[in-house]
């Protein structure tokens, strides 16, 4: 008989090594190799040889490869479309992954429940039929007027062997494949537990080959790891066209679904939704949602609104900052949605620059409503929360602003400020501070809202606070 053989796999990114060693010479992680038992052989030939386009391959020149445009699918769903980059490509293999809970089951559910007309395959290794029934019912409980007899085209498998998983999609023909989840799956040609790094990678590689050479659209729901990273190895996410990350508070309605890597549109787009009972709901106007309680914290010291960009739509944002005396020696600093290191620069600028002595007390930043902003342009409103803050001074609630902070206490130009502006004016703010070198080419007469140039902190501290 064959010997059995075994290898150690990182579970961090996985590489392989014949022997175990404590620290991953590819990653540098520690303690993160686990054996795993590779079985007399390891392909993924045998599942999807009877996809095969042909039995060989030869090169073509790059003139001669067609270039039509295929049509994409509409998953009549604006914001998932924009964040696909305008809808599902078939042959297309997409990974979405998010906290347990959050939500990812019930948007693929009621996605494909929409696509009237398409055949789908739901392969569940989580929940049972029923399970799937009753979240079905539930969703369509809250949608009845807008999906008509969508079950007679969504095919609902349990399954966690991949060969017979493949065996079902020979049988349904589908026009879309819904995998959930990876870490279910498994194959026979891996003698290791689902979940596990080598099934995980075969799995894939099976799922991807599929894909490729049927042109068969698969989405794949997949787990986070506690670092808020996707559970598996880091190959996964190379293989994928697409990765989507579903985030959000699970005590927030709100939830975001964000393009870590798109092969077929842009990566800084964002769909937001809104969690109810009966599904998830799209947010078509953002900022609304995020200022609804505007009114509430009228007079309130350290909350700024910034006019931020995120993918190509404006969203107005409230800023919150909380400065007070250090309690212990070491002064606190903690940031929620925006970036610690940028808010601790943007610290060190007002103390330099501007000549508040802010270095032994606690800092606390939050962006309002569970988001993340990468934004450079909320650099100003992040600087005029602390400040109003430090100094128990409100801001008036009418006043916004867009700007980025340099080293030198200057306000950068930003990008889009047309968008930015006009957001600002439909939502019925009085005013706006934008960079200087912004105003230059911009028709400030065209806007219902007063429009602002600055070209320090000081300037512009200096307009908020008098």
């Amino acid at each position: 008989m064959a010997k059995e053989r075994i290898a150690y796999v990182c579970s961090s990114c996985g590489y392989d090594s014949p022997k175990w060693v404590g620290r991953c010479p590819s990653c540098g992680e520690w303690n993160t190799f686990v054996e795993q038992k590779l079985g007399k052989k390891s392909t993924v030939a045998g599942a999807t040889a009877e996809y095969s386009l042909s039995s060989k391959s030869s090169p073509i020149s790059m003139s001669q490869i067609p270039t039509s445009d295929e049509p994409r699918i509409n998953l009549i769903d604006g914001e998932l479309n924009r964040v696909l980059g305008g809808g599902l490509v078939p042959g297309s293999l997409t990974l979405l992954g998010g906290e347990p809970g959050i939500g990812k089951s019930t948007l693929i559910l009621q996605t494909v429940l929409r696509l009237v007309g398409k055949t789908i395959l739901y392969v569940s290794g989580e929940e049972s039929a029923r399970q799937l029934k009753l979240r079905a019912d539930r969703i369509l409980k809250g949608a009845n007027d807008t999906i008509s007899e969508p079950l007679s085209d969504c095919q609902v498998v349990c399954e966690v062997m991949i060969e017979r998983v493949f065996e079902h999609i020979k049988a349904v023909q589908p026009d879309l494949v819904v995998i959930d989840s990876i870490q279910t799956m498994a194959t026979e040609d891996v003698e290791s537990s689902p979940g596990s790094v080598s099934q995980i990678r075969e799995c894939a590689a099976m799922l991807l080959k599929f894909a490729k050479q049927t042109a068969t659209p698969v989405i794949i729901i997949g787990h986070i790891n506690k670092e808020g990273s996707i559970a598996g190895p880091k190959i996964l996410e190379h293989m994928v066209d697409t990765v989507l990350q579903f985030e959000g508070d699970q005590h927030y309605m709100y939830r975001i679904v964000r393009a870590i890597k798109n092969r077929f549109g842009s990566t800084a787009e964002l769909g937001i939704y809104e969690m109810y009972q009966s599904g998830l709901r799209q947010v078509s106007n953002p900022s609304e949602l995020l200022l609804s309680d505007v009114k509430e914290s009228e007079g309130l010291s350290g909350v700024a609104i910034a006019s931020a960009i995120e993918g190509v739509r404006p969203l107005l944002i409230e800023t919150q900052a909380l400065v007070s005396t250090a309690a212990y020696g070491t002064p606190q600093r903690s940031a929620t949605g925006f970036d610690l290191r940028r808010m601790n620069m943007l610290l060190a600028v007002l103390e330099k620059r501007v000549g508040f002595k802010i270095g032994q007390k606690d800092v606390y930043l939050n962006i309002a409503g569970g988001i993340r902003v990468t934004d450079p342009a909320i650099d100003l409103s992040v600087i005029a929360s602390v400040l109003s803050s430090n100094v128990d001074t409100g801001i008036e609630r009418d006043v916004c602003m867009a700007g980025e902070v340099g080293l030198s206490g200057e306000i950068r130009p930003v990008s889009r400020i047309v968008q930015r502006v006009s957001e600002a004016e439909r939502l019925g703010f009085k005013r706006i501070l934008i960079p200087a070198s912004n105003i230059a080419g911009l028709d400030t007469k065209k806007f219902g809202i007063e429009v602002k140039g600055v070209r320090r902190v000081e300037e512009a501290l200096r307009d908020l606070f008098g």
